[in-house]
């Protein structure tokens, strides 16, 4: 993996997320966004949506698992998701609908109780069938502005090396690598995976709203 970047790149990255951004801020849901010629309705996530979310999950191949903080194909793990975004309202999270099927979801997990309440952490999962619509890169804007809207300064990402077509994706909005992991993740059959962890200034971001006039 490469994780070195020229200056202007960043920049460039670094803007790019603030326009797209800009253009999330006001947004509401549900509505539909255009993914390459693909409607595809997003909206957040709903104490009714549990078996659908589980249905995709569970479709998964099982190293995409690895995405998630814990292994959503388990029934309970859904529950306690929903517990969480739904009834306590503690982590913003999405789902992308295409026919009625789940064919996408975000979490933004953060805690304002721990040591960084400035920090959250993003986790984004694009089924299958879904990959090459531009679905991911447009999830990843929601939760930007999810993020604004929460005030956090700080998102990052984590996802093994071997993932190298999402790890670039995230790079080219403009986060960077600042960590790798050796052997922090166990997948079911027992095999450890490195992880990399990819961050983004989202007060940065914030900062170049404020000179597009956003949010005055």
């Amino acid at each position: 993996m490469n994780t070195a970047a020229t200056a202007t790149t960043a920049t460039t990255a670094t803007t790019a997320a603030a326009a797209t951004t800009a253009a999330a801020a006001g947004r509401s849901y549900p509505r539909t966004i255009d993914c390459n010629g693909t409607a595809v309705h997003i909206d957040v996530l709903r104490a009714g949506d549990e078996a659908a979310l589980l249905a995709f999950a569970q479709a998964l191949p099982a190293h995409d698992l690895l995405f998630t903080y814990r292994d959503i194909s388990q029934p309970r793990v859904i529950k306690a998701w929903i517990r969480e975004a739904v009834e306590r309202q503690r982590m913003p999270s999405l789902l992308a609908r295409l026919g009625g099927d789940v064919i996408g979801c975000t979490s933004l997990i953060h805690d304002d109780f721990s040591w960084s309440p400035h920090v959250g952490e993003l986790r984004v999962v694009v089924g299958a069938e879904a990959r090459g619509l531009g679905l991911g890169r447009q999830l990843i804007q929601e939760s930007f502005a999810q993020a604004l809207a929460l005030g956090l300064e700080k998102l990052v990402a984590q996802m093994t090396t071997d993932q190298r077509s999402a790890i670039a994706m995230f790079e080219s909005m403009g986060f960077r690598a600042e960590a790798l992991l050796a052997g922090h993740v166990r997948d079911r059959e027992g095999g450890k995976h490195d992880v990399v962890m990819l961050s983004h200034n989202v007060a940065e971001v914030a900062a170049r709203l404020s000179a597009y006039g956003v949010g005055e």
